[in-house]
């Protein structure tokens, strides 16, 4: 009886006609994290979820495939050829940027991104040239594909196997991938484009900056998708568009929220889940849990730079451990490097923290972060304020939008002294100001509709019960360049009113020129 009240139960909770298969494209990093959430989540609602798993990947391992099917597909690269690559663009973006002047820059960037490109299109030969792989999926009876876009290939497998394609990401440079591909408004005047680090209060030079910035950017992306194009067409035997196959997507799922986003028009297939990752913190191990009482009054400070950075130089990492000596407060420090020689009794230094229970510690009064999305939503949740020291791609940017909150203040991760960091760090701690903004930003976050990982996942099982969400696609997907922006209206307009201008100038001259004519006649008889 006990069996069939259970069976009974799962059926309650997961009816059959809702119960989905859903495939999802891989992805790495915090890109993984974020998705292996949603995924857990529709595992406990009773779906049947296959990962597409490569045999080379950096985060994606044995353990994380105990719950969910995977279907494993080889590719041309190995995960040290991966690593390499993420370890040339943290060191470029950390420590050689700032010797290249604009041009360089620009063609440094190209030849990383291009690098990237080919290592994502090798993991789309391991499926689309796999036919058994595909002959597979397509007998799988999938409802949904789910992937991040930071990996790309998910649509056009989504496009061969005739099923809705849900995105779910953070964000592309200057919004480039959204405001091309799924057509969503970004006026630049007040709509700052991704890792400009402008606000949505402009002044004249900075909507200059904007504007150039969304113009250079586009035709960056032209530029680089032509492989992508190349690669679809030639598959498709047709003519494709990379940016086109992606507009198909029928929602986006995009990781921020107005805690942290600027107000701006969006669409209805655009979702905003920020923080879809937090949780109520838990308790701390029992070392740890001492460690941090022992602060007393004071409290804690918490310390991550993230996943992808394990060390930093000998200097740098003595600069920080000498400011961290001189607060009162202490300091729980993550970090894989060598210890530094001016480390203080007050700080202690781990491999690993569990951070979001740290960050939700009533002892904890500030968070040290390079800036990363997910420890900033994990702060959001919380109510922490921050110290930032960004050391590349969006982390600038991120924190930009949480200085200009009023949440916390920003350092110069390679400028930055020790007296820099003692002081923001007493600033944060000490003026009230920071505390309250991260609290209002925490609230705004709580008071929802419904929790963002919830509406993520109504959204997807939306999805699979309606077979897609075409409904809430804009028209703007149907029409060209010049259409979107109405060029052939005002041509067609301008043209007219010439027209008129012109018919009304003649017809002045004439009456002009015989009135004129007949006076000189009069004046002749005369």
């Amino acid at each position: 009886m006990r069996l069939v009240a259970c069976f009974l139960s799962l059926l309650a909770l997961c009816p059959a006609a809702e119960c989905g298969h859903v495939l999802v494209w891989f992805t790495e990093a915090s890109h993984w994290i974020n998705l292996k959430v949603v995924m857990d989540t529709l595992m406990d609602r009773g779906h049947n979820v296959t990962v597409l798993m490569p045999s080379a990947s950096l985060f994606m391992g044995a353990k994380d495939s105990d719950r969910f099917t995977c279907q494993h597909f080889n590719v041309s690269v190995s995960a040290q050829d991966m690593n390499d690559h993420i370890d040339n663009l943290t060191r470029f973006m950390m420590y050689e940027i700032d010797e290249l002047n604009l041009l360089q820059v620009h063609v440094k960037f190209y030849q990383l991104f291009s690098i990237d490109q080919d290592i994502c299109l090798a993991y789309c030969d391991g499926v689309l040239k796999s036919p058994g792989l595909m002959e597979e999926l397509q007998r799988g009876g999938y409802d949904v594909m789910l992937a991040d876009p930071i990996f790309s290939c998910s649509e056009i497998v989504a496009e061969l196997l005739n099923i809705p394609l849900v995105y779910t990401l953070r964000f592309s440079i200057a919004h480039t991938v959204e405001r091309m591909c799924g057509q969503i408004p970004a006026p630049p005047s007040y709509v700052p484009g991704a890792m400009s680090k402008l606000t949505d209060n402009m002044s004249f030079n900075e909507r200059i900056f904007s504007a150039l910035f969304y113009l250079s950017q586009d035709a960056f992306a032209r530029i680089l998708w032509r492989k992508f194009d190349n690669y679809y067409t030639e598959y498709l035997g047709r003519p494709s568009s990379y940016c086109d196959m992606m507009g198909k997507a029928d929602i986006w799922l995009i990781r921020t929220y107005w805690d942290f986003e600027y107000p701006r028009p969006f669409l209805p297939n655009f979702k905003y889940v920020g923080g879809i990752h937090c949780i109520p913190a838990e308790p701390l191990p029992k070392d740890m849990e001492e460690f941090v009482q022992s602060s007393g009054d004071d409290g804690i400070v918490v310390f991550s730079l993230g996943s992808m950075v394990n060390s930093i130089t000998k200097e740098r990492s003595n600069t920080i451990a000498s400011a961290l000596a001189q607060i009162p407060q202490k300091v729980l420090w993550r970090y894989a490097g060598e210890k530094p020689d001016t480390l203080g009794a007050n700080t202690r230094i781990y491999d690993w923290i569990p951070q979001n229970d740290l960050l939700g510690h009533p002892k904890t009064k500030a968070f040290i972060t390079h800036g990363g999305t997910n420890g900033i939503y994990e702060a959001i949740y919380h109510g922490v304020p921050m110290v930032g020291i960004p050391l590349f791609l969006d982390q600038p940017d991120n924190m930009a939008h949480m200085k200009a909150k009023g949440a916390a203040v920003v350092m110069d991760f390679k400028k930055m002294t020790t007296r820099d960091l003692a002081d923001g760090l007493n600033a944060v701690i000490k003026d009230p100001s920071y505390k309250e903004n991260a609290m209002h930003l925490s609230r705004i976050h709580h008071d929802r509709p419904m929790k963002p990982l919830d509406e993520a996942l109504f959204w997807i099982e939306f999805v699979m019960r309606n077979k897609g969400a075409k409904h809430l696609r804009v028209e703007a997907h149907n029409l060209t360049w010049y259409q979107y922006h109405c060029l052939d209206v005002f041509a067609f307009l301008i043209t007219i009113v010439t027209v008129v201008f012109y018919i009304f100038f003649e017809a002045c001259r004439r009456i002009i020129i015989r009135c004129c004519f007949r006076s000189k006649r009069k004046s002749k008889k005369e």
